[in-house]
């Protein structure tokens, strides 16, 4: 009885050593800028729960996550972080060309019931068939982030800035009552994102919505580039990447940045002397009665089919990104605008924020997101965006007559690299 009793004892140590070993885990995540801080703040809250899993954001830059991240995969996934940020609009690039490089969520734990806390659209571009690529992030509904004092100087007030033709006029005052400040600033030689903008807004984008044509030279679209086109010949829109927006905004340069969402992070966290400077009102539209909401941007988390921690990887994505506590955390500390329904409810939306002059921005921000038209990536997502943005420049140097025979042309290129037809 007594060698029994020392037998089962010892089964016991074994199991719960066994289930102690388990949780233990270190594990690395890929991301970048905000992102990466945002899955920071979520650690004190997730070690709360899972001491034993320890885990190291590795802030590497949004291009160098993609490169990086295309490479692994294409070596079999060697190399890979147990964890890869992917941002939704490049994330069938992935599932189409390497489906084995990224385990499936659902043999991890991810339920039909946690899938039904994400809205049907986030979840579109992470799964194909009976495989979850990724667990939906956040959203990027666009609003225009501005400054308060430099409008009120030029008598602007942004409620009357209702068309793109408005906000040109709007620029112009501003920089006339604050010498050295620009209006607006967009990467004309790395993004396409006030094109991308502005497209969504009216409803087109390089592909339709189902990704089985091309629609980029779809009058929307061709409008949008024209309107882009007119913003930098007045000089609203300068050239400038990421980084010099940043220090631009610091600087008191721009009046103005078009983002997502998540931007709001990105201004508090980078200029936060600027306290009560900074506010936000809605993107404009091409007519006095046209839609204002867009989306840009908003990511995913997927987890490597070659770590060796995938249960302690599905452990933090579920908590950051599946319960209230982990993705409103992200939203009060970095401005990441959640996808997780129940999380765009909390009572944090409705606060004013002191940042932003007390103005309740979430409340704002998030009131455009069922307007926004889905807008789809698709797996020939890098080929069209190559395209289009040798298409821009060329354009903007004046080689092309006009927007329609830029986006023609944009579009001929993107069929014969891609095989899909053009939309009649």
């Amino acid at each position: 009885m007594r060698f029994k009793l020392l037998a089962a004892t010892a089964a016991v140590a074994v199991l719960a050593s066994g289930s102690a070993y388990a949780q233990s885990a270190n594990l690395t995540i890929w991301s970048w800028n905000v992102a990466a801080s945002a899955l920071k703040s979520t650690l004190p809250g997730f070690n709360k729960q899972f001491p034993d899993i320890k885990i190291t954001v590795e802030d590497l830059g949004n291009s160098q996550v993609f490169d990086k991240t295309l490479a692994a995969c294409a070596a079999g996934g060697d190399g890979l972080p147990d964890i890869v940020t992917i941002e939704n609009f490049e994330a069938e690039i992935f599932w189409s060309r390497f489906p084995d490089c990224f385990a499936n969520l659902k043999e991890l734990g991810y339920t039909a019931d946690i899938q039904a806390k994400f809205p049907e659209f986030k979840r579109t571009e992470l799964e194909v068939g009976d495989v979850a690529y990724a667990m939906p992030w956040d959203s990027g509904p666009v609003a225009v982030f501005y400054r308060r004092d430099f409008y009120e100087k030029a008598g602007v007030d942004p409620s009357t800035i209702n068309t793109w033709d408005d906000f040109i006029a709007a620029g112009k005052k501003i920089s006339a009552a604050n010498p050295g400040t620009v209006m607006a600033q967009a990467d004309f030689n790395g993004d396409s994102e006030w094109f991308r903008m502005i497209a969504n807004e009216q409803g087109c984008g390089y592909y339709s919505a189902d990704g089985q044509n091309i629609t980029i030279n779809q009058p929307a679209c061709v409008s949008s580039l024209q309107k882009v086109k007119e913003m930098k010949d007045a000089g609203t829109l300068t050239a400038a990447n990421w980084d010099e927006k940043i220090q631009a905004n610091t600087a008191g340069k721009a009046a103005s940045q078009l983002y997502g969402g998540w931007y709001e992070g990105t201004v508090r966290s980078t200029s936060p002397d600027l306290k009560g400077k900074w506010g936000v009102y809605k993107m404009p539209s091409l007519t006095a009665d046209g839609p204002h909401a867009a989306n840009l941007g908003g990511s995913s988390l997927a987890i490597s089919a070659t770590s060796a921690n995938k249960e302690a990887a599905w452990k933090f994505v579920n908590y950051a990104l599946g319960t209230n506590e982990g993705q409103v955390t992200m939203l009060k500390e970095f401005g990441l605008v959640p996808s997780l329904l129940s999380a765009v409810q909390d009572p944090f939306v409705n606060e004013p924020q002191p940042y932003w002059g007390g103005q309740k921005v979430w409340a704002d921000i998030l009131a455009t997101l069922p307007k926004i038209v889905p807008s789809r990536g698709t797996a020939f997502q890098s080929d069209a965006e190559a395209i289009f943005k040798a298409t821009q420049t060329k354009f903007f140097s004046g080689g092309y007559p006009d927007a329609k025979a830029a986006l023609d042309d944009a579009a001929n290129q993107i069929a014969s690299a891609t095989g899909l037809p053009i939309a009649q």
